[in-house]
């Protein structure tokens, strides 16, 4: 079992791109969002330079990605 951990923005873009998901557009500030073409899903992913991604931040994002924290962090 995976456990869950603070990841970068590279770690979260390489994940989100193996589930399927591509780069849609800059959002508002320092946020970008990721579409799934499959099912148009889209989710907001934070893009802090130097900075991890918070535990509760990602499991955000992975519940949003419709997948369970250790599928996301198997991936």
């Amino acid at each position: 079992m995976s456990k869950l951990r603070e990841l970068s923005y590279q770690e979260v873009t390489k994940r989100l791109r193996k589930l399927g998901f591509r780069f849609y557009r800059q959002g508002k500030g320092s946020h970008e969002l990721w579409v799934r073409d499959t099912d148009g899903r889209v989710i907001p992913v934070p893009r802090y330079k130097g900075k991890k991604i918070r535990k509760g931040t990602v499991r955000a994002i992975i519940r949003e990605a419709g997948v369970s924290v250790e599928e996301f962090m198997e991936v």
